[in-house]
């Protein structure tokens, strides 16, 4: 039970409370089991203070500071602790539900079999904090730091998360992402759970996904006025036979976004037309792709009055890179494209694919 004497200054307010606690620094506060709802406890030097079974729904939290505080089974739904220091506190099995945390620090907390359902964590820093088998269905994670963070066992159904911090040290295993009403389905990537559940519950997403890895033409070329003509021209054409194109501008400088930009467009491709003509950064960009993606064959394309590149020698041992086709003018070039552009390419696609899913037979 509360300290009598500990609940009597708390009740006189914040600033009777904190002069308390700078007065008397080695004193423990003993607040368990109170049961104050829409206590108004902002800035509060809480320090360690032993809050279990606590009944604090709907307090304000905000800005004070909790580090090393015990909180294990208290119920603080809809509490605000935004901004509030929580560093080391112990909230194991407490009921946080349509709680507020933007901005709080929470390093190294425990929230072993916490309940964060609906709960608002963006920016907040759970940096080593232990996560295992805590509930964040409908949790909203944006900007949230879960470097060194344990999420093992955690529910996630419902979350939003977005722009999370991770690392090798997270902890992500088995990860349920499916309803109480649902057979349990788990997952090791939090930031893939939203993804995968859409495609398990969604035919509309099922349908966009199928049509991204079976319709889309990776362009690549350089977007000199000139060579630009050519790739809108070769865009034009194949939107008219139902695939969906996308250009990307080599001229621009490159890094590594934009190299894994370029290797992502590239790895949601059915296959890409490469025009090495007058080529600068392409060749750069292919030496990052065609090694790296068996499973998209890559069309060469050039002005038949241009040499192929020396490099060339090096992509032609790759069997999904195909012989480089020559054409004199983009009239042509159109005019060929089924026959000796998308013909090829589509034949080397199903061709690798039959290699790559394995066939059983009876």
């Amino acid at each position: 039970m509360a300290s009598d004497e500990h609940l009597a200054i708390l009740n006189q307010g914040v600033e009777a409370w904190n002069n308390w606690r700078a007065l008397n620094p080695g004193v423990r506060p003993d607040l368990s089991m109170i049961a104050l709802d829409n206590a108004k406890l902002m800035g509060a030097d809480l320090r360690g203070a032993i809050l279990q079974n606590a009944m604090l729904i709907n307090a304000d939290f905000s800005m004070a500071d909790l580090r090393g505080a015990f909180l294990t089974l208290a119920f603080l739904g809809q509490s605000d602790f935004g901004q509030a220091n929580l560093s080391g506190a112990d909230l194991r099995g407490a009921n946080l539900m349509l709680a507020h945390f933007g901005k709080a620090i929470l390093v190294d907390a425990k929230l072993f079999r916490a309940d964060l359902s609906g709960a608002a964590l963006s920016q907040a820093n759970l940096s080593r904090a232990d996560l295992r088998e805590a509930t964040l269905v409908q949790a909203l994670l944006v900007g949230t730091d879960l470097t060194h963070a344990d999420l093992t066992g955690c529910n996630i159904h419902g979350i939003s998360a977005w722009k999370l911090k991770l690392n090798k040290h997270t902890k992500q295993h088995n990860l349920i992402i499916t309803g109480s009403d649902e057979p349990e389905i788990t997952v090791d990537n939090i930031e893939v759970a939203q993804f995968i559940y859409l495609m398990l519950n969604n035919q509309k997403v099922r349908e966009v996904i199928d049509t991204i890895t079976s319709k889309v033409v990776l362009i690549l070329g350089r977007f000199t006025d000139e060579r630009k003509a050519v790739l809108d021209a070769l865009r034009d054409e194949l939107r008219k036979r139902n695939y969906l194109p996308i250009l990307f501008d080599f001229d621009k400088p490159t890094n590594r976004n934009t190299d894994e930009t370029i290797t992502l467009l590239a790895r949601m491709a059915r296959f890409v037309i490469a025009d090495i003509s007058d080529a600068k950064s392409v060749l750069q960009e292919l030496r990052g792709i065609v090694p790296e993606l068996p499973s998209v064959p890559v069309q060469p394309v050039i002005v038949a009055s241009q040499d192929e590149p020396g490099m060339f020698d090096f992509y032609r041992r790759f069997p999904w890179f195909l012989p480089v086709h020559r054409y004199d003018a983009p009239a042509e070039l159109l005019a060929e494209l089924s026959e000796r552009v998308i013909e090829p390419s589509e034949a080397k696609a199903l061709e690798l694919h039959a290699t790559a899913v394995p066939t059983y037979l009876p």
